[in-house]
Formats: structure tokens, C-alpha cells, sequence
């Protein structure tokens, strides 16, 4: 098994598109880095646990799954690199590689005293985005290779029923 712990604010201050929206929508930014690292999760099978440092707020940790992505938030006076180690010691075993997505370098090295490998933002954001355009592809085939409806249908129409099928409304 494969297990990726993410710092998150790490990336979102590094990832260009995270890092525009990080000034006035930080929220918007956490949902997009979720998003994109659910669909990195899915499509490799690795196991993703995003780490997203509440040093100054007030409170216990609070854990939570989105898109089927462990999410923590740190409780108070703990950062996300402590919390980092913490994981790291708790899914470190004889079957399992772990590896932390961070730019920190003194992180880096903390964690790969214990065991883990490191794997700095932009190496994680070319995988994200390998990965985007993979899916990408994979979906053009897959719609080449549909059979054509019987019934001509406008592009329109086509997309509505693609909206209702996903659960849109």
C-alpha cells in the first residue's frame, strides 16, 4: 500500500493556481486542492491524507473525509509538520510506503530520517497534472468508441442528459 500524507497549505502556496485564489478565497483554494489530490487518489489508488495547519485557531483536531480523502485540520498549538510526523510514525509499517508531498526542507529531512520518502510540490503538482490529462485522454476514447444514438440529438440536449446522469440537476 501506498500512502501520501499532503501538507496542504504547502501546495496551495505553490501550486499557481491554489496560490491566486489563496489571498481572498483560501476556502475555495482548500476545496480545489482536495479535489484535484481526490482525483489523483482514485485514479493511482494511493491512499491521501491531506494535512492543513490550524496552529492559531482554537480546538481539538478535526478530521473528516471529502471525496473519500482524509482531511485534518490540526488542533491548537500543533502544526501541520508535527502532525506530518505524527501520521508518518502511525502508517509506517513493513507493507506500506509512505511518502510527504512539502516543499519544507527541514521537513523533508525529518521525514526521511523516519522512514519516509519525500515528494516536493511541484513534483506532486506534475503528477497532478499528468494525471489530469490522462483522464482526459481516457475519456476521449471512451467517447470515440460509444455507439452514436439512433436518434439524432442537438449538443444541447446531449449535455442535459450527461448533467441528469452524473446526479445533476
Amino acid at each position: 500500500m501506498i500512502v501520501l500524507v499532503v501538507d496542504g497549505y504547502n501546495m496551495i502556496g505553490d501550486w499557481p493556481e491554489l496560490r491566486e485564489l489563496k489571498d481572498y478565497k483560501l476556502e475555495e483554494a482548500r476545496a480545489k486542492l482536495v479535489e484535484m489530490l481526490a482525483e489523483y487518489q482514485a485514479y493511482t489508488g494511493y491512499r491521501v491524507i491531506v494535512v492543513f495547519d490550524a496552529y492559531g485557531v482554537k480546538g481539538t483536531e478535526k478530521k473528516q473525509k471529502e471525496h473519500r480523502l482524509d482531511v485534518i485540520f490540526t488542533k491548537e498549538n500543533e502544526t501541520a509538520d508535527e502532525r506530518i510526523e505524527k501520521l508518518v510514525n502511525e502508517v509506517m509499517n513493513v507493507r506500506t510506503k509512505v511518502y510527504v508531498a512539502t516543499s519544507d526542507y527541514t521537513e523533508q529531512w525529518t521525514i526521511f530520517s523516519k522512514g519516509a520518502l519525500r515528494k516536493s510540490a511541484r513534483e506532486l503538482l506534475i503528477d497532478v497534472r499528468e494525471i489530469q490529462s490522462e483522464i482526459k485522454n481516457d475519456v476521449k476514447e471512451h467517447q470515440s468508441l460509444q455507439p452514436k444514438s439512433k436518434i439524432p440529438l442537438s449538443d444541447d440536449v446531449l449535455k442535459a442528459f450527461e448533467k441528469w446522469r452524473r446526479g445533476g440537476k
